[in-house]
């Protein structure tokens, strides 16, 4: 399953520090995930009033992103607006000269795929390895118990230790990590 270029879907996902990245992935494949690829991808996370905005560039995946998402252990929700740009290095350009940067994420990521459940090995640059889990619903027809409850699945199939657990985004985690979070996510005047 791959996503549309333009679309809004909603997400429940968890997000968890992996301490044995090719353990993960053995048993994300012995379970039937089917493998995307890897890819590099560069978020760019923007200054907005409302949710969390980024441009993703990567070079499986290029989308502009705009989540709302609770911040929490477990299964959290999000409302996810997805745009493919035809020309992300132009978009990325015209948006860094128009909003606040907040923060880069680079990372390395595994994908894979379990129907609509997409799974990844993230190596985030300054950060370490992780593990997420995305239930999708693209057209409505999951609720969310179902996406709530694959996403626990998918956690007690990959035997995750509940201490593991992320509340935040990789950016959230990034400003942390280097001093920048002043925990005001408005735009500057």
């Amino acid at each position: 399953m791959r996503l549309a270029s333009d679309m809004q879907v909603t997400i429940a996902e968890i997000k968890a520090r992996c301490p044995d990245p090719a353990a993960a992935l053995a048993r994300m494949r012995e379970l039937g995930a089917t493998r995307q690829g890897r890819d590099h991808q560069v978020d760019t996370y923007f200054a907005v009033a409302h949710g969390r905005l980024k441009l993703r560039l990567g070079d499986l995946e290029t989308n502009l992103i705009h989540y709302r998402r609770e911040d929490r252990a477990g299964p959290k929700d999000s409302q996810v607006q997805l745009h493919a740009p035809s020309d992300g290095a132009s978009l990325h350009a015209t948006l860094s000269a128009a909003l606040d940067v907040l923060v880069v994420v680079d990372k390395q990521r595994e994908i894979l795929w379990a129907d609509n459940v997409k799974l990844h090995l993230d190596t985030v640059a300054g950060l370490g390895t992780f593990v997420e889990i995305e239930a999708i619903d693209t057209d409505g027809t999951r609720t969310r118990s179902e996406l709530h409850e694959q996403c626990r699945h998918w956690l007690d199939a990959l035997a995750i230790d509940p201490g593991l657990l992320i509340t935040h985004s990789y950016s959230d985690l990034m400003l942390v990590a280097t001093g920048t979070d002043d925990t005001d996510r408005s735009p500057s005047p």
